[in-house]
């Protein structure tokens, strides 16, 4: 079959490497929409246009001239901005860009190709992230394990269930005032969340080289109601067909207050965290390293362990300082939590003040933001050590490197 491509490096190097060794006959690799047109007019034995779904590449007059003669037009997306940018064109063929060429493959020869990297046999994953009141920083180790569990390779999407202060969106610079949660459980509750829905609530959000989905929370916190359990249970029911990993960031209340009322059907503010935590398949219960969070984590310890189903819990103490615990510490962290609380071998995340406010201040991740930060290593070294222990993970890779991808195995 004879292709056109017109996408931007190195994705173009990628698919010219991939058509060619299927068997296809790469007639042109294009760098932007005029010369799409301009090499249609010249080359006319072209059966497949593949072409990025953005205003560069993808224009009214590349769409009719490839109509006028004969040429199928395939969009690459890379989310649901460029999905609807080529439906306002009245193009439905997609592929995701971050896809296998197996899914190219498919849309050329007729079929629908499923949107977005093939999914792995089994069910995803769910990571809930908890700490008790008093900022211990539950949104920054939140967004640090998604974005570590991108880089790893696996698809992520990010879920802020925090009802009483969402924060992932600012945290984020993401200024859409939609909650893409709260939608997603008004869906669920009414048996119509679909991966397609996801998606188009979803905001795509890069991490260097690799994307995450955000579902952003509660604009105001006076609509905690649209986040019943019943609803956040089935609505991360869905994500887990839909990602590899869903990293949820709830609220720090786990009480039951309303169970004392006569009215037992009552909404409960606390039920999205509770819900989240009962759904998880790992708990990260993150704790302030100072006398004042120290002393908090230890009395809620018992809380978190009555409302979860699983022993995969993971302490991590955030913003480890000596100026606030003393000489060494780690150890005086360590031995704290062990002593009153019986709770072993702790994630030490040391204290990045300036990491942090540069990622907040630019909306990036530590990832990108300050990538040798001691917090962002820390939070790798949880990913890979707590989160990832004993699986191989595949290391992303330039798609123009035409060989198998290398992985690392995880430490038990």
């Amino acid at each position: 079959m004879r292709l056109l491509l017109a996408v931007a490096t190195p994705l173009s190097d990628g698919l010219a490497t991939d058509a060619t060794r299927h068997g296809h006959d790469v007639v042109a690799v294009l760098a932007s929409g005029v010369e799409v047109l301009a090499v249609i007019a010249r080359a006319p034995a072209i059966d497949v246009a593949i072409v990025a779904a953005n205003p560069v590449f993808l224009t009214q007059q590349v769409l009719a001239e490839c109509d006028a003669r004969g040429i199928r037009l395939i969009a690459v997306i890379q989310g649901d901005a460029d999905r609807r940018f080529a439906s306002s064109l009245g193009l439905y063929e997609f592929v995701d860009a971050t896809a296998d060429w197996q899914h190219y493959e498919s849309a050329l020869g007729g079929a629908a190709p499923p949107v977005g990297p093939a999914r792995p046999a089994g069910r995803g994953e769910v990571v809930t992230v908890w700490g008790p009141v008093g900022a211990p920083g539950r949104t920054t180790i939140a967004i640090g394990i998604a974005a570590e569990l991108a880089l790893a390779g696996f698809s992520v999407a990010l879920g802020d269930v925090d009802t009483h202060g969402a924060s992932i969106a600012p945290a984020l610079g993401i200024l859409d005032e939609s909650p893409g949660f709260a939608a997603a459980c008004r869906l669920a509750g009414a048996d119509a969340l679909t991966l397609s829905e996801l998606e188009r609530i979803g905001h795509l959000y890069r991490v260097g080289p690799r994307q995450i989905w955000v579902l952003t929370g509660l604009g105001r916190p006076n609509r905690w109601p649209e986040l019943s359990g019943e609803r956040v249970t089935s609505a991360i029911s869905v994500c887990r067909d839909w990602v590899d990993f869903t990293v949820l960031d709830t609220a720090s209340s786990l009480e039951n207050d309303e169970e004392i009322s006569s009215d037992l059907f009552a909404p409960r503010r606390n039920a999205a965290a509770l819900a989240a935590l009962a759904e998880a398949d790992h708990v990260v219960a993150v704790g302030a390293a100072d006398p004042v969070g120290l002393s908090r984590f230890l009395r809620f310890h018992a809380d978190l362990l009555e409302a979860i189903s699983t022993d995969a819990v993971t302490t991590v103490m955030n913003k480890v300082r000596s100026s606030a615990i003393g000489v060494n510490p780690a150890a005086q962290v360590t031995q704290t939590l062990a002593r009153f609380g019986g709770i072993p071998s702790p994630v030490i995340v040391p204290h990045d003040q300036n990491g942090v406010d540069s990622a907040v201040l630019s909306g990036e991740t530590l990832v990108t933001a300050a990538p040798k930060s001691p917090a962002r290593l820390a939070i790798q070294r949880l990913v890979l050590e707590r989160i990832l222990a004993g699986r191989e993970v595949p290391v992303p890779t330039r798609r123009s490197r035409a060989r198998a991808r290398p992985v690392l195995r995880a430490s038990n």
